[in-house]
């Protein structure tokens, strides 16, 4: 089924309230051609509520060409007009740019490497921890997508628009729940029976709650960002404290986007020990990733925290059911916990750095947190909420 101009428009609505824009906000609202409709209606959109949108649209071909045709030393270069923009500008919307994210295959790692190191002074603005900018980054169905991650048009776009369309309203119910149950919790425990086994510090870290609408309270927070789908409460657990193992079935390489089956990551002080991390194929190639961004931390952060601990994560979205390796979505799965490292320090951590990766578990985990007072609460058992 191939969404119509109506549900369009309903996805476009949910953006833009989901900003909560103020009268005189410049908009950057960015994406690719294949969702030109979409992004149309969402400067319809920002306009009805007061502020000025400047649509930017991409489109797979020019991507593809420009990996291809262009040299890394022009594309580490940044675009100072674009940076130009985005420092005028009080929100950013993204959409998912590529339409085919097969694509990517092609693109060389020295390239991709060389546009990352142009965005950074970009992101820089974008997060800056005294005047940043609010921003939201929504997925996008398309065919050529579902058949890339493996699962029918159909099944992406019931996830996508279906996890959309779960109101703020609701996902916040649910994620007050699920917050009262780790009310003064000063550790967490996570175990399956897939390899994952592990424990971290969560105590007097502040807990999130992802309901897809940037309030004023998030802002005053530095919590200004905003993923659709939404539905996750996310912490940041001690950087540097906490040991063990996670069981990952599917995840997305960071730099070059390919899929990473049956990963399997070790970490100790809240570190990763890329040695003794596997996959079913392709491990040389997270390795390269993570190493790679910490070249560039060096350069930019002390401490370097790219492979620290950054997140602990509990998907909630009630209309996510399954994780293929479209993170954005993945991490939302309703009863699934997730890690990531890398940064954090927009939402309650300490670290900076060019590295957020989370790794989602399987179906079927088990969270247990243990308080300050010793006692200890099973928040999810063998995948349901308790």
């Amino acid at each position: 089924m191939a969404l119509n101009e109506r549900m369009i428009r309903t996805c476009a609505t949910s953006i833009v309230e989901s900003c909560n824009l103020a009268k005189g906000d410049g908009v950057i609202v960015k994406g690719g051609a294949h969702a030109q409709t979409l992004l149309e209606e969402i400067a319809l959109g920002c306009y009805k509520e007061g502020a000025t949108p400047t649509i930017v649209v991409s489109s797979d071909r020019l991507a593809a060409r420009i990996y291809k045709e262009i040299p890394a030393s022009t594309l580490e270069t940044t675009p100072k007009q674009y940076l130009g923009l985005v420092k005028a500008a009080d929100m950013l919307i993204s959409i998912e740019e590529i339409d085919d994210p097969a694509i990517a295959k092609e693109f060389p790692r020295k390239k991709i490497q060389a546009r990352q190191k142009a965005s950074t002074p970009i992101m820089d603005v974008i997060f800056d921890s005294r005047d940043g900018k609010k921003w939201l980054y929504a997925g996008w169905p398309t065919r050529s997508a579902a058949k890339f991650y493996g699962v029918p048009y159909g099944t992406l776009e019931k996830t996508i628009i279906g996890g959309i369309a779960v109101s703020p309203k609701r996902l916040m119910e649910i994620g007050k729940r699920l917050d009262g149950r780790l009310k003064d919790a000063g550790w967490a425990h996570v175990w399956d029976d897939k390899g994952t086994d592990f424990r971290i510090k969560i105590e007097g870290r502040r807990r999130n709650i992802d309901d897809g609408y940037i309030s004023a309270e998030d802002y005053k927070e530095m919590d200004r960002g905003n993923n659709l789908p939404a539905g996750e409460l996310f912490i940041a657990p001690h950087e540097t404290v906490g040991s063990g193992t996670m069981y990952c079935p599917v995840t997305t390489d960071r730099i070059s986007d390919k899929i990473l089956r049956d990963v399997h990551l070790e970490f100790r002080n809240g570190k990763i020990l890329l040695d003794k991390t596997t996959a079913r194929k392709d491990v040389d190639m997270l390795r390269a990733s993570f190493r790679e961004c910490e070249q560039i931390d060096r350069t930019k952060y002390d401490p370097v925290r790219t492979r620290n601990l950054a997140e602990l994560g509990i998907g909630f979205n009630p209309n996510i059911t399954k994780a293929f390796g479209y993170i954005l979505t993945d991490e939302k799965v309703a009863g699934t916990v997730h890690l990531a490292f890398g940064s954090n320090n927009t939402y309650g951590g300490t670290s900076e750095s060019t590295m957020h990766w989370d790794f989602v578990s399987a179906p079927g985990i088990n969270l247990e947190v243990e308080a300050t007072s010793g006692r200890t609460t099973q928040v999810i058992r063998k995948g349901r909420f308790v």
